[in-house]
């Protein structure tokens, strides 16, 4: 699994979303990136704001310790993850 890589005591997940979606969830493996579909227009960065609030509702952590490293306007993103560990995060996900 290259889309998830530990960075110290952080993950970064390597992403490609699908905005615009019927509903938001993990659609499995897209290449060397994780796909996420997203409920959210890619408008406005509400696409960005649905993929992190996912994702800490999916993990069950903090939103602050979701954080966009790259790829704001783009399909493929990086997200660092804070604080966890990258076998828990891939049970999680």
């Amino acid at each position: 699994m290259n889309w998830l890589r530990a960075e110290g005591a952080d993950v970064v997940l390597s992403l490609h979303v699908q905005p615009g979606a019927r509903k938001t969830e993990v659609a499995g493996e897209h290449g060397d990136a994780l796909k996420i579909r997203l409920a959210a227009p890619p408008v406005d960065g509400k696409a960005n704001v649905c993929l992190l609030d996912f994702l800490a509702d999916r993990l069950g952590i903090a939103k602050r310790q979701v954080v966009l490293v790259s790829g704001a306007s783009a399909r493929a993103k990086r997200v660092r993850i804070e604080g966890v560990d990258a076998e828990w995060v891939r049970s999680k996900l």
